[in-house]
Order: C-alpha cells, then structure tokens, then sequence
C-alpha cells in the first residue's frame, strides 16, 4: 500500500472558501467544533498522530444502493464513482491491474472496454478510465454480474479484503491522512500524521459543488457501530496496529463519557447516559465490528510498524 496521500479530484467552478456553508441537500456545515486527540506512534517516537475524534467515534456508513443520491444530480447508481479515482502512485496502479487480470466479462461489464486499457491521465496524474459518464470498474444496475463496484465484489468473492483490490483512496475514503514535517520549540522536527474526515474539501477543486456528500450528510450517519471500530482494517493499514490500538482506546474513553464533547452534528442525537451508568466498553465493545480480522500483510503493509511516510503534505 502506498503511504502518498490520496485524492479523488474534479475540477468545478466554485467558490472554495466553504466557511459557514451548509449545502442545500440537507448536509451540516462543513465547519463545526471537533475533539482532536494527539499521541506519539508508539511504535515511531518521531511520529506523531493527530486525529479527529468527533469524525472516528461518528456513525457514519457507507449507503451506497441504500439511499444513496450520488455525488452528481441524476446518478443515484454511481455513488462516489463518477470521476473514477486518481492512483496514488505506481504500486496502486500495479495493484488494480493485477486485481483487473482476475476478471472476466461475467464479472465486470466493461471487461471488453478494457482493451483499451483502464487508466487516463489528467492534470498530469493517472486516474482510472470513464466509461458511460462513471468509472470503467463500476458495474451499472443493468449488468447481469451484479452492480456495483467489480474490484469491490471480486474482493469479497474471493475472501480477500477490498484494500488488496481498489485503488488506495477507494478503500481510504472517508478516512483521510495526511502528512506533514513540522519543527518543535525546540527545535526537533516530527513527522505530523492527521486521520480525519474526508469532506468535500478533501476533493480539491470543485468539491464543495458536488450535488451530495455523505460525510456530512445526516442520512450516512446511522451505523450500527462507530466508524473507528468499522473501520479498524483500514485504520490498522493506515496507521500501524500499534497506533490503532492506541487510537481505539481513546475512542472507547470518549464514547464512554457520559457526554459528548463537540459531537458530530451530522449523527443522531445522543441521550445523555447517567454518570454511575457510564463504563468503558471493554473488549465486547471492541469486537463490535464487522469482524473480518486483521488485513493481511501482503494487503496492509507492515502493519505491527507505523505508518510509513512520505514529504507530501496537504492537497
């Protein structure tokens, strides 16, 4: 897996400020009060994490073909994957074309499009190929294989995580990392990784005119567990399993206070729970997720080690 930070992009005429905006699909203002936690990676003492505690405690969930409207007006079908997704470097491409070799025209509806080969390139960055107005690997509703992504189903049919299948920033979003090198008073220099939410601002140009964004929609905040135990594969693989381990447990201590600092005002509202109920969830909270094990080395990298870098900071 690359450590490069990942963008889906799309160019739009906007205003790119964004401050106080509050999108007219429903979707909270991009800017809201946030609880930041920030720890040493215990496994790299020049590390540091910052990370987002409001977006990694929230209830979002993927609702792709449960309500979801897609990001473009008039392609529910789409989801998020309309402009396709920029790779993020050789090894990501590498790894998606592997993957592409393992289907087949019963699996993937532009098999014979592929021909022609599934990367383009714009802006001077590769990305895969738009076929019929969305990403050449999106299967539409009408295929006889099934809709939906062909490197996300061939992911799970073969029992191997989608991270081992999808271009990095697929399998990232809505998580997003980035990284960048910063001096102390004292003049020591750390690496600054952040995990935090994947806004629209996160699609550079042009996000904040997407028709619909799900990070900060009411109607994607409603899963059964909170994002940071849903998505502990792909935090581990972002992360390390050191820093993770040290990341959930801040997580359980937030959720576990009898009243939330800074909430996600895109989740539901939360009853406050009595002082002498309050508890720590403990190990049945932490295997509350979907339980599909830790990600394979070859998938994530080296995971019991930190997360590896790169100079690149913010896009």
């Amino acid at each position: 897996m690359s450590s490069r930070p990942v963008r889906i992009g799309v160019r739009l005429a906007a205003d790119q400020s964004g401050v106080g905006r509050s999108p007219a699909t429903g979707e909270v203002p991009l800017d809201f009060p946030r609880d930041w936690v920030e720890f040493v990676d215990p496994a790299d003492p020049e590390q540091l994490f910052r990370c987002d505690l409001t977006w990694l405690t929230s209830r979002w969930a993927c609702i792709f073909r449960s309500g979801c409207p897609g990001i473009v007006a008039g392609r529910p079908d789409d989801g998020c994957c309309t402009h396709g997704a920029f790779y993020s470097g050789r090894d990501d491409e590498r790894r998606v074309r592997e993957a592409a070799r393992r289907l087949d025209p019963s699996t993937w509806q532009y098999f014979r499009a592929a021909r022609r080969g599934i990367s383009t390139v714009v802006d001077g960055k590769r990305r895969t190929r738009i076929v019929d107005g969305a990403c050449i690997f999106l299967n539409r509703p009408d295929f006889p294989g099934g809709a939906g992504c062909a490197l996300h189903s061939l992911a799970l049919r073969t029992g191997r995580h989608p991270m081992e299948t999808k271009p990095d920033v697929c399998w990232q979003l809505p998580i997003r990392r980035t990284f960048e090198r910063i001096r102390r008073p004292d003049g020591s220099r750390v690496w600054l990784v952040t995990i935090g939410e994947y806004d629209r601002r996160g699609w550079g140009p042009g996000g904040l005119d997407l028709d619909w964004w799900c990070t900060s929609s009411p109607s994607a905040h409603h899963g059964s567990v909170p994002l940071f135990r849903a998505y502990r594969n792909e935090l581990t693989a972002l992360m390390g399993e050191p820093a993770y381990r040290e990341l959930a447990r801040h997580c359980e201590r937030r959720l576990a206070a009898s009243q939330l600092v800074a909430p996600h005002p895109a989740d539901p509202v939360r009853r406050p729970v009595p002082a002498s109920d309050a508890r720590p969830a403990g190990r049945r909270g932490r295997r509350a997720d979907e339980g599909a094990g830790p990600p394979t080395a070859r998938a994530a990298g080296s995971t019991g080690g930190s997360a590896r870098r790169r100079s690149s900071t913010r896009q």
